[in-house]
């Protein structure tokens, strides 16, 4: 009975700490601005000041869910030069951000319909899905526009992408086919620089559609022999 008693008493100790391990990476998940961190360098990596000014937070703040990160082990830095680059530990980081995203779009009923309201009750910006998308590529009747910064484009991105960051999309609008369909996509469903491009294509006189399909979140099957993304 000494010898059973024992035994249950390591094993409660060993679950203790290794949930102790896996709540520094739920903490790390617990903030939506280290959740849009990780969005970012899932796409590619930064320094600090870069990802400061995109999440619309100073660098301190933003130094501060870092180091969160950091401590869960799931975002790592490197000195480059004058600079300290922060990436994702693994792309299974990446991963797991894309599979809460799912759960959360799937189960939070107040998610779906923020979602919803944004994207498709107030300006008609349903997204194609990847099975459509995928058709319509094979077909050849559509082209399809990455609007990510060019840097996330060189980092990786989707077969047949041509790289047109939104920024400079107004300014190479003559580039474009106007007798095909227009697909913009960004970094996946609550990225908006995908619906903005929508919206500005329209204006212009385009077909232009929107896609959640990323990089991460689902890359496009049958654009190449196997489900891939394509990477420089």
């Amino acid at each position: 009975m000494e010898y059973l008693n024992t035994m249950t008493t390591s094993s409660r100790a060993f679950k203790d700490a290794a949930y102790k391990h896996l709540a520094l990476v739920g903490k790390a998940l617990s903030s939506p601005v280290r959740l849009e961190i990780l969005e970012l360098l899932g796409q590619a990596p930064r320094p600090v000041e870069v990802l400061a000014g995109e999440i619309n937070q100073s660098v301190a703040n933003t130094s501060q869910h870092l180091q969160v990160l950091k401590r869960a082990q799931i975002v790592t830095a490197e000195r480059e030069g004058l600079r300290v680059v922060h990436s994702l530990a693994g792309m299974d980081v990446a991963a797991l951000v894309v599979d809460l995203q799912a759960v959360g779009a799937r189960h939070v009923a107040g998610l779906e319909g923020l979602t919803r309201e944004f994207f498709a009750d107030r300006d008609c910006l349903d997204a194609i899905d990847r099975d459509t998308l995928q058709a319509r590529m094979q077909s050849g009747d559509v082209v399809l526009l990455d609007v990510r910064p060019e840097h996330e484009f060189d980092q990786a991105h989707l077969p047949g992408a041509l790289s047109v960051p939104l920024t400079t999309l107004e300014a190479r609008l003559g580039d474009l086919p106007s007798g095909r369909t227009i697909v913009a996509y960004c970094r996946g469903p609550y990225c908006t620089l995908s619906a903005d491009a929508v919206r500005l294509l329209r204006q212009s006189g385009f077909d232009a559609v929107r896609t959640e399909v990323s990089v991460h979140n689902s890359p496009v099957a049958g654009l190449r022999s196997q489900m891939s993304m394509e990477s420089k």
